[in-house]
């Protein structure tokens, strides 16, 4: 049986089989031909205007940041103010670089306890931000623990 005709048996509805777009338009902030609309034209073009802690900005030094990348001087400081933020741009441009320093902004030392997920598709992806997320937060001392699962049975959905 395809994913199709399983959709079809659980909503009868033909309305139900488009997608939400169909149904109600884009989403909030996106026109129709699909150009994300922002509100946010902040643009900080240094890490120590940023307001970030101390330590952090001695780990973001240390790994060799001297300015921030285009996406990190739009996408850090709208991130660690807790606003929702999808963020796009080439490869190598400091994508990983940029939600971690926002999470390691937010988190508290003090507390024992998990205070962000990151989630990522591959065990490689996974290590590769751990990494990241241990060199930025080095002098925060504080503990980064990289966790990961793989699907031994690809394919199968009731496994999960």
């Amino acid at each position: 049986m395809s994913y199709d005709s399983f959709s079809d048996i659980r909503n009868p509805d033909p309305a139900a089989d488009k997608g939400r777009e169909e149904q109600n338009g884009p989403p909030q902030g996106m026109d129709e031909v699909g150009e994300i609309e922002t509100n946010w034209t902040e643009v900080i073009d240094n890490f120590d205007n940023m307001g970030l802690k101390e330590n952090l900005l001695r780990g973001i030094y240390a790994y060799g940041f001297e300015k921030p990348s285009a996406i990190q001087q739009r996408a850090i400081t709208p991130c660690c103010k807790g606003y929702d933020v999808i963020a796009q741009a080439q490869s190598g441009t400091g994508k990983t670089a940029t939600f971690s320093i926002a999470i390691l902004e937010q988190i508290d030392v003090s507390l024992k306890e998990c205070q962000a997920l990151v989630l990522a598709p591959t065990r490689e992806l996974a290590q590769q931000i751990h990494k990241v997320v241990i060199a930025l937060g080095d002098y925060m001392e504080a503990k980064w623990p990289c966790l990961y699962w793989w699907n031994q049975y690809p394919g199968r959905r009731d496994y999960f």
